[in-house]
């Protein structure tokens, strides 16, 4: 089987940044940094260019992959769990594999990672230095697998939440594959008292649409990696999972004062569906908005 990509036009912000991987990989969320793909595929090939940077953390062992990057040689290597092939914007890469491949896909969108080196590394530049194939990254495996309990959740994944983990993502890459390795100063202090006053009052007058780390962070003055360390030490939670917290309130409040249908409260809190927001309130407060109104 032979799936092959030319070089793609990508617009920033928009989904098409996954379309090198063809739909039936696995489920996917584009996001405003980037997306995440959990990619099942059968034994076939590759070659793909794009715009954007891409990296894949191999989430089961595989055997005899042959892959090369750019004008490189063909190289064939066992990949163990864990293993990382990173593919910078604009830098062909090939790949054939012999079994199943189960990986995790992560794309971060070039004036993204620019970005977050500004912000992150104070370089103006960024040029990622791929690792030898084969190269297992542990670090990258949690994020990998976090990503992957996201996107395969019966729930819809959460926006917030994955372009969180690929901002994590983004950062762990400049710090160990470029050639820029400055360490930023630990934030110790957190969130100061006014910057945490104006988050939590954009939050509550935000929450139920959809939002972005990037969005947040410039709220506070932070990077998006030091506001998400900043955020849950502040709140005791990060950010995703505040904002949760605050559509659930709401809905629960629906519920129980107003005649709304349920797929009128679920809209309203942010939700994509009736049944988005029965699983989640039934996962996260123990009740479903049916029991909700018996009790009133």
């Amino acid at each position: 089987m032979q799936q092959s990509q030319s070089v793609l036009q990508q617009v920033s912000g928009k989904p098409e940044i996954l379309n090198v991987i063809p739909a039936a990989a696995g489920p996917r969320l584009a996001t405003a940094r980037g997306g995440a793909i959990h990619s099942i595929r059968q034994p076939g090939s590759q070659t793909l260019t794009a715009e954007n940077h891409f990296a894949a953390v191999m989430l089961a062992p595989a055997q005899r992959i042959r892959a090369a990057l750019g004008s490189d040689r063909i190289q064939e290597y066992d990949a163990a769990r864990g293993a990382i092939v990173i593919q910078p914007a604009h830098v062909e890469g090939r790949a054939e594999w012999t079994s199943t491949r189960e990986n995790l896909i992560v794309a971060i969108r070039s004036e993204r990672l620019l970005d977050l080196a500004v912000g992150e590394l104070d370089v103006g530049e960024v040029a990622l230095q791929p690792p030898a194939f084969g190269t297992v990254d542990l670090k990258a495996l949690r994020l990998a697998e976090l990503l992957k309990m996201e996107l395969t959740q019966q729930e819809p994944p959460s926006e917030l939440y994955v372009d969180s983990l690929i901002t994590l993502f983004g950062i762990h890459l400049l710090r160990s594959y470029s050639a820029a390795r400055k360490q930023p100063a630990e934030v110790k202090g957190g969130l100061s008292a006014a910057s945490a006053r104006r988050i939590q009052e954009f939050l509550h007058e935000n929450f139920t649409r959809k939002m972005t780390v990037a969005e947040l962070a410039a709220i506070a003055d932070l990077s998006p990696h030091y506001f998400i360390r900043a955020f849950t030490k502040k709140f005791g939670q990060p950010p995703h999972q505040y904002v949760l917290g605050l559509r659930l309130s709401f809905a629960e409040k629906l519920l129980g004062d107003s005649n709304l249908t349920v797929a009128d409260v679920a809209y309203l809190c942010g939700f994509s569906s009736q049944s988005h927001l029965t699983a989640v309130m039934r996962r996260h407060r123990h009740i479903t908005p049916a029991e909700i109104r018996v009790r009133r």
